[in-house]
């Protein structure tokens, strides 16, 4: 089984709540019985996460070596300079660590995304804009990091695709079994 769930935000990207943690988990979505998460989101990071019931998965989504694709749309703070998208497309150094070249772009016009519950903070003297980062590889936080040592810290992320397989239409907290062709696209 494999299934595309749209993750809300405050969400753990477990089914086991953590001691003392006010985040929901995957248990309170109905989800089938003996799938796992295939990687993981954020608690305030959104969008599309894999699950499934087939060992093995797991390495061969998030293995750098495979070069699985994922795409994040990311609000930021301000509007990056064309070197700093520059700086994110050649990698960073974040935590010690020199991330991997990766894919970045303006997103113009923003993507129409449902609201988030709660609202990102608003602020009237500091502009936004959305980005495209496409990266191979999924440290802890790394697009906040990445975004943050550009001078663009991140306001609301979103994966939007993992391979060729995106999102689309799926609602917040909704969630339905691959096709053999969409399962395809994943691993291609």
């Amino acid at each position: 089984m494999f299934l595309a769930f749209h993750k809300p935000y405050g969400v753990l990207s477990q089914f086991t709540p953590e001691p003392g943690s006010a985040w929901r988990t995957l248990a309170d979505f109905r989800l089938p019985k003996n799938v796992y998460a295939l990687g993981r989101l954020d608690a305030d990071s959104e969008g599309l996460l894999l699950l499934g019931d087939e060992p093995g998965l797991n390495s061969r989504l998030l293995d750098p070596k495979y070069a699985h694709r994922r795409e994040y749309w990311v609000q930021v703070e301000g509007l990056p300079s064309d070197h700093a998208l520059a700086q994110l497309a050649q990698g960073v150094t974040i935590g010690g660590y020199k991330t991997l070249p990766a894919q970045a772009r303006r997103l113009d016009p923003p993507p129409s995304l449902p609201p988030r519950d709660p609202p990102i903070r608003f602020r009237k003297t500091v502009t936004d804009s959305w980005l495209s980062i496409e990266l191979i590889e999924g440290k802890n936080r790394q697009v906040r990091r990445m975004t943050a040592a550009v001078g663009h810290p991140t306001l609301r992320l979103m994966r939007a695709r993992i391979g060729s397989l995106a999102l689309g239409t799926l609602a917040p907290g909704s969630w339905r079994e691959l096709t053999d062709a969409e399962r395809a696209a994943v691993f291609a």
